[in-house]
């Protein structure tokens, strides 16, 4: 029988905001002044919510706290094209599991193109082995947005690792995204830790994961009983009424 979560790179989050303004951005954040800590599965956490909300804020700060880039990449990519990431890493404690990951990412969809010119600048200037060589061989920049996606958790994403990923849905077609449950659960059984931040029914349906809905604070809630998944399935039953009840004056 598999044992899930058997390591946990990371075991929850702490904020402490005694000593920062919480009047201004990021801590006036309602999300960031409702909680204290933040418990993670040791397979997969799921932070779901409206836009604004702060769960890529979370994320992000979770991720440069950990060491990563803040605009995306492993934490050899030290590339940035704008200062546009909070401050919120600042006032977190990140509590660790006492196994080290051998491989992590952060993948930011709204900043992935940066990521792949980067590799492709690294390429020119180096004379070793290619970088791309460990994302298939392909530029990013020669594959669609959904295509480099792909090559990213299929090449790239080694297993044995922490991977934070925000809102990685954005390119992936519905039966890609079903490619990509596969592919996590792949790397879950190699043992792997996700945080997400997500807008998709499909993906936040992985079993052995834990949902936080964002809102006034971080809320456990079950998968059913998420607004996507609600909305997804009335929608789905019945299209029709939900297109007269929202088209109608």
């Amino acid at each position: 029988m598999i044992e899930y979560g058997f390591y946990q790179y990371i075991r929850s989050i702490r904020c402490d905001l005694s000593s920062v303004d919480q009047g201004v951005y990021p801590y006036n954040l309602q999300a960031v002044h409702a909680w204290n800590e933040i418990g993670l599965h040791p397979n997969v956490t799921f932070f779901v919510g409206e836009n604004g909300s702060g769960k890529s804020t979370l994320l992000e700060a979770v991720a440069a706290a950990y060491g990563f880039n803040p605009e995306g990449g492993s934490r050899n990519f030290n590339f940035h094209t704008k200062e546009t990431h909070s401050q919120l890493s600042d006032v977190l404690r990140l509590v660790k599991g006492v196994t080290k990951p051998k491989d992590g990412y952060f993948l930011r969809a709204e900043s992935f193109y940066n990521v792949a010119s980067n590799i492709d600048e690294l390429d020119e200037d180096a004379g070793g082995p290619p970088l791309i060589a460990s994302y298939g061989g392909i530029s990013l920049h020669k594959q669609s947005h959904g295509e480099s996606f792909m090559a990213l958790l299929l090449y790239r994403f080694g297993g044995k690792g922490l991977y934070i990923l925000d809102e990685p849905e954005a390119a992936l077609s519905p039966t890609r995204q079903l490619a990509l449950l596969r592919r996590i659960h792949e790397l879950v059984l190699d043992d792997s830790q996700f945080l997400i931040a997500t807008h998709s029914p499909i993906l936040m349906s992985y079993p052995h994961a834990e949902i936080y809905q964002v809102d006034q604070g971080f809320q456990k809630v079950c998968y059913e009983d998420t607004e996507h998944y609600q909305v997804m399935k009335n929608f789905i039953n019945d299209p029709g009424r939900t297109l007269q009840y929202i088209l109608n004056d």
